[in-house]
């Protein structure tokens, strides 16, 4: 089996090995892939690794040889579906490698807006501590959990490792899903309650063509001053000129987002100039055991592929 990865990097930096992949074939890894020169660097090969890599109708139209996209990522809107299915080509994605990674960083946004460790930290090695009158300062309040309603918007396996770290710091869990879900000690409530009860609001939900941009102006306005915004799922879920302008009004006491509407972002992106809003470039996915565990799921998409069965195939 003639294997290429065509843009490996963000999986791999150097940090842990393709093994469960190489042995399964001959195989050759790109760090990055231009559009330019997939066609030339997938040509002859029979599994395509991809994580952002575009795969147009045109271009699977020039790769005769290619039986199967393996996603090193949960998400596939990057491959024409419709086009691979047509020309026998199979597309398998990679879910659940995350789940643990992903809902532990929302907390970490939360915790980093409740208890600003980053600006405490940057004030005492300014020097501000030592040049206090008394032996503790405060530049920021700070928030208890404990006591507090998360809402969860998205109840998959993201969701629910988040509602169950949520209630594990003592917060009582709401959350909200497009299809009924039931799970322990959370109560299901519409989207607009959700906004209105919650003092953290966190969004797990996958991006569709009817929930581009939801979180706008209208929900944005139902939140209590108080309360904070978090999202690791998808930057497109939020208007992000609400968001800002609702920070910016004091409308919103802080938002966590570890994704955008593009990235890398644009320089002239309103949230830059928003107060209290901590930015992380999508990293949430990238702990070491999540990617090792990416790369064993990919690994065992193309392992099944080669014995005739179907793992995670989604065309």
């Amino acid at each position: 089996m003639k294997i290429v990865i065509l843009d490996g990097f963000t999986t791999n930096p150097g940090d842990v090995s393709w093994e469960s992949i190489s042995r399964l074939g001959t195989l050759k890894v790109y760090d990055r892939t231009e559009r330019e020169k997939v066609v030339e660097r997938a040509k002859g090969f029979e599994v395509a690794v991809i994580n952002k890599t575009e795969m147009t109708a045109d271009i699977l139209s020039q790769l005769p040889d290619l039986k199967l996209i393996a996603y090193l990522a949960t998400g596939y809107n990057s491959v024409d579906l419709e086009a691979a299915s047509q020309q026998g080509i199979m597309v398998a994605n990679a879910p659940g490698y995350g789940s643990d990674s992903v809902a532990q960083h929302a907390i970490a946004l939360l915790l980093a807006l409740t208890n600003q460790v980053g600006m405490y930290n940057k004030s005492t090695h300014q020097g501000d501590w030592v040049k206090s009158a008394d032996w503790t300062y405060q530049i920021a309040p700070l928030v208890e959990l404990r006591g507090k309603k998360m809402g969860v918007v998205g109840l998959g396996r993201i969701g629910r490792r988040a509602a169950e770290m949520a209630s594990g710091l003592g917060m009582t869990v709401i959350a909200n899903n497009r299809s009924p879900q039931k799970m322990e000690g959370v109560r299901m409530v519409e989207l607009e309650e959700l906004f209105r009860e919650s003092d953290v609001v966190s969004l797990h939900c996958p991006l569709t063509s009817e929930n581009e941009r939801f979180v706008n102006r209208d929900l944005l306005s139902l939140m209590k001053p108080t309360a904070y915004l978090i999202n690791t799922g998808r930057g497109p879920l939020i208007d992000e000129e609400d968001l800002a302008e609702a920070l910016i009004e004091g409308k919103l006491a802080g938002a966590g987002l570890d994704v955008l509407s593009s990235e890398p972002p644009a320089k002239d992106n309103p949230l830059w100039k928003a107060p209290n809003c901590i930015i992380t470039p999508h990293i949430a996915w990238g702990s070491r055991e999540a990617r090792i565990r990416l790369i064993d799921i990919v690994a065992g998409n193309i392992a099944a592929f080669m014995e005739g069965r179907s793992e995670n195939i989604v065309n």
